[in-house]
């Protein structure tokens, strides 16, 4: 089994530690590296590229709000964010995720729900709290059959989801500015949306499972 690398950052090292035996436990082919600042976790980075995955609080020592998250996006735009934060405003989860960030987990939620939520990002769902959609969300059992969407549409909400720039898009499916662009516009029709953002609630809200799948 080989395993998957994840980077874990938040100050409090008796939340990570807690967090990293719940991960371990739920997911034992995880690896799971940790940081206690922007600094720490920008070294990691730098020194191992296997890391796929980032877990991130958003109040850092040495970094508040979604500047660590933009930092961290820039060093590493290929890995996955997903926030850690004591503040679950649906201003704070909408700044997160239109900065780059995969899915919002509180850090008040209770271990049972964490667990989900945790399981349901890596899983390659997209994780937001249900107070701020309004709903819980419900998986769906075809994206294809929900959506209608074809193979290589589906393949951009991916990694729409994972955060990933329309630059990062091109290089990865191998497509043009404008293909890439005409299947958002397909996309966001479908999920009558008119951002990114408000496609990644769509898919929280829709149960979708399009991520890279980091449980397999």
């Amino acid at each position: 089994m080989s395993l998957m690398k994840t980077l874990l950052v938040d100050d409090h090292s008796l939340f990570r530690e807690g967090l990293t035996l719940l991960m371990a436990k739920v997911f034992p082919q995880l690896e799971c590296r940790q940081a206690g600042s922007l600094a720490q976790a920008l070294e990691v980075l730098q020194q191992d590229s296997d890391v796929r995955f980032v877990l991130l609080d958003l109040e850092l020592p040495d970094a508040s709000g979604t500047v660590g998250l933009r930092r961290l996006r820039e060093a590493a735009p290929e890995v996955t964010i997903v926030v850690l934060s004591g503040d679950e405003s649906p201003e704070t989860v909408m700044s997160a995720i239109e900065a780059g960030a995969a899915g919002f987990i509180p850090k008040t939620s209770q271990s049972g729900v964490m667990r989900s939520a945790i399981e349901t990002v890596f899983s390659g769902g997209v994780y937001l709290p249900p107070r701020m959609l309004g709903l819980k969300a419900e998986p769906s059992p075809s994206a294809e059959d929900a959506l209608g969407l074809s193979p290589r549409q589906l393949d951009v909400l991916r990694l729409l989801i994972d955060g990933k720039s329309n630059k990062l898009i091109c290089r990865e499916l191998e497509l043009s500015e404008s293909t890439v662009k005409t299947h958002l516009a397909a996309i966001f029709r479908r999920l009558e949306v008119n951002s990114r953002t408000q496609a990644v609630v769509a898919a929280a809200q829709m149960g979708l499972r399009l991520g890279v799948n980091y449980a397999g």
